[in-house]
């Protein structure tokens, strides 16, 4: 099955900003989040959203996707139009690729993920925690050689500890040499006589380590920290790999986050908008008095500067914005129903002129500034 289109995964088109992609993606993660949304197909769109997401909010990924798409523009040298038959030839009149390593050289170890869910309000604070990953360390029994203690890998007879063995094979173009990976010592140019028990020569083993892990205040979803050195060990010596903690945080029920800035939405009476008032409001910080004047319409926003989320990166802090909902009363009793056929008598159309002279008012200032 071929893969959907990046951009359609996302729903924003080509020439959309990193920001108009980056909200496009929380968007869908709020969405699709298996701990969320619990149909069939949920946690296969949720990684098919954040493939696309990482290649799109990656500038290097981005062009080449843009120029490639999911074509690997490397086919046919060496992959599936050749199936093998051109590299075969060009080791046999160079020496291949195994020539120019280094069998017994140090190389770092292989990097890990591990993905993280994390509560609304622990992503909001930051926290401290442990984490357990299964990883591949250095043998304590043999300290990573292999071999049983008191002992030490022998030089490969084969191939006298290069790694690599000389294959001749006659050719229409002659009698050439083929260097290819030494298979009785797979390419280290040691043996080891003697194996370790405890890693059956390996050197090394598979353990569940912890691993203590700070987040920072401010994280969201999709966003990770590196945990340098924390990854799988390293070969011959070389450095170990990293530890990269992905994060995914659950929706709040009454909050909703668009990057540092938070959104909610607040209902207040028929007689609050009308003659306004002071009610209390939720926020990160604990409750706090908002003042609603007189005649607020539904719809109407107030903002509270530094109420929203911390940036991730110590860039100060977002804003809180309040959207007011008027509750139309429901179930009155007679008396408050005559009060307000009272009420409706005694303002007449008030109410509606007002509004119509408004729109009026508009339509007028739009016609002035076309004609201007």
């Amino acid at each position: 099955m071929s893969k959907r289109d990046f951009y359609d995964v996302l729903g924003v088109d080509k020439n959309a900003s990193a920001e108009e992609i980056k909200k496009s993606y929380r968007k869908l993660a709020r969405q699709y989040h298996p701990d969320v949304n619990k149909e069939a197909d949920a946690e296969s769109k949720f990684k098919e959203v954040k493939e696309a997401y990482d290649t799109l909010n990656d500038p290097q990924k981005k062009a080449h996707y843009d120029q490639f798409g999911h074509t690997d523009p490397n086919q046919g040298f060496g992959g599936g139009d050749f199936g093998g038959g051109f590299g075969d030839i060009f080791d046999m009149f160079f020496g291949g690729g195994a020539s120019r390593r280094n069998p017994n050289a140090p190389r770092q170890g292989a990097d890990l993920q591990y993905t993280m869910t994390l509560e609304f309000k622990e992503a909001v604070f930051g926290k401290e925690t442990d984490i357990e990953i299964p990883k591949e360390e250095t043998c304590d029994t043999c300290f990573g050689s292999g071999a049983k203690p008191g002992t030490k890998p022998e030089t490969c007879s084969h191939c006298n500890g290069s790694g690599q063995l000389n294959v001749e094979q006659n050719t229409p173009f002659g009698r050439v040499v083929n260097r290819r990976v030494c298979n009785h010592c797979d390419g280290t140019g040691k043996f080891i006589k003697d194996k370790c028990k405890t890693c059956a020569g390996k050197g090394k083993v598979r353990k569940r380590k912890k691993i203590h892990v700070k987040i920072p205040a401010g994280i969201d979803s999709g966003q990770q920290i590196r945990l340098s050195g924390q990854g799988e060990a390293g070969v011959n010596g070389g450095p170990p790999g990293d530890l990269y903690v992905v994060f995914n945080v659950k929706p709040h029920e009454f909050f909703e986050r668009d990057g540092d800035d938070l959104y909610c939405e607040m209902p207040i009476t028929f007689v609050q908008a009308t003659l306004g008032d002071e009610v209390e409001v939720p926020t990160l910080q604990g409750k706090i008095k908002l003042k609603i004047p007189a005649g607020t319409q539904t719809g109407t926003n107030f903002r509270l500067r530094g109420k929203g989320i911390p940036n991730v990166r110590g860039y100060g802090q977002g804003d809180q914005h309040i959207k007011v909902r008027v509750i139309t009363p429901k179930n009155l009793t007679e008396k408050q129903k005559d009060l307000l056929r009272e009420f409706g008598e005694l303002t007449g159309n008030q109410a509606q002129d007002e509004q119509n002279e408004n729109f009026f008012s508009k339509v007028k200032r739009a016609f002035k500034s076309f004609n201007d």
